[in-house]
């Protein structure tokens, strides 16, 4: 082999090289848009939470219960809450709850109440998720007048709904800019308006906001005044929210009541058992005696769910 020829070989073999190495590089950018890409997307729609897709534990377990209808629903009602966690996390941490009440309740009463513990710590976590998901619902209610009034201004300054809904997303805080910035993902993903702002209604319900989802959906369909529609609309929220904050003080020693009903049972039980010991276990030790403890819970629980639906007013 000539001296040119080599000379060719290895300027072809650099040159080949630059190209790959190029190549290369513009492949990995363009995966990590991608992959940046997907992880917003995903957090968008509820799917991933945490910035930038924090590791999840669980995964297997996760995969595997959202594929069931109650894992499905699980992972709704914890999109609504804004819990950063998965449904498997979820129902790990809910199980490890659940076996260290059973084994309290095992240990400081007695063996019957054991399972009792158990099905309480579910019930708590079925409530420390409505709890969750009713606080963000009352956090959004209290945005809705701001919203509605940034949507009037943008209307007024002649912008498109998408548009408007996306400037309402950058403008306003959490929960109301993260649940705006899911609608904005979803139309641009090509979503309708009526299945974006549906979804929304189904995740955070209550009156104000359908209220205003149907305005706004109206207004998409066949135009008309929607700056003062929109504007009214500010006016009636602003006043619906503080006969909601009143009604709500009028009600906090009614609620603290029907949380302390509970309470007092199962303080009563410690109680008992504290000034004679051993008394559960014996009481316990008959089906007459089991038969009186689960008709006393049954007592407490019609009584705690009757305070609580007579201290229910809808405003």
């Amino acid at each position: 082999m000539d001296l040119q020829t080599r000379i060719a070989l290895t300027t072809g073999t650099a040159l080949l090289t630059c190209v790959l190495a190029v190549a290369g590089v513009h492949a990995y950018a363009a995966g990590r848009a991608r992959r940046q890409a997907l992880v917003e997307r995903l957090a968008a729609t509820g799917q991933l939470t945490g910035p930038g897709g924090r590791r999840r534990r669980f995964a297997g377990l996760d995969r595997r219960l959202r594929r069931t209808a109650l894992g499905r629903r699980l992972g709704l009602r914890l999109t609504a809450t804004g819990l950063d966690i998965t449904p498997g996390e979820f129902f790990v941490w809910m199980l490890a709850a659940v076996a260290g009440l059973w084994l309290v309740g095992q240990a400081a009463l007695a063996p019957f109440f054991g399972p009792i513990a158990g099905l309480l710590g579910v019930w708590a976590a079925v409530q420390f998720l409505n709890w969750q998901r009713q606080k963000r619902i009352e956090r959004f209610i209290n945005q809705l007048p701001e919203l509605a009034r940034i949507l009037a201004n943008a209307a007024h300054a002649g912008l498109a709904l998408r548009t408007a809904l996306g400037l309402a997303a950058e403008e306003l805080e959490a929960p109301a800019g993260e649940e705006l910035a899911k609608v904005s993902h979803q139309l641009a993903l090509g979503a309708s308006m009526d299945d974006a702002l549906g979804e929304l209604a189904e995740r955070l319900p209550s009156r104000e906001l359908v209220v205003l989802v149907t305005t706004l959906v109206l207004s998409h369909r066949a135009g008309g005044q929607v700056v003062s529609a929109l504007r009214n609309l500010t006016e009636t929220l602003e006043e619906r929210k503080e006969t909601r904050r009143e009604v709500r003080t009028q009600l906090a020693q009614v609620s603290m009541t029907s949380y302390a009903v509970p309470v007092l049972g199962v303080g009563s039980l410690f109680l008992m058992n504290g000034v004679q010991d051993g008394a559960l276990d014996r009481m316990t030790g008959s089906p007459l005696g089991q038969a009186a403890v689960l008709i006393a819970f049954g007592l407490y629980a019609v009584g705690f769910f009757l305070i609580r639906r007579m201290s229910r007013i809808d405003v």
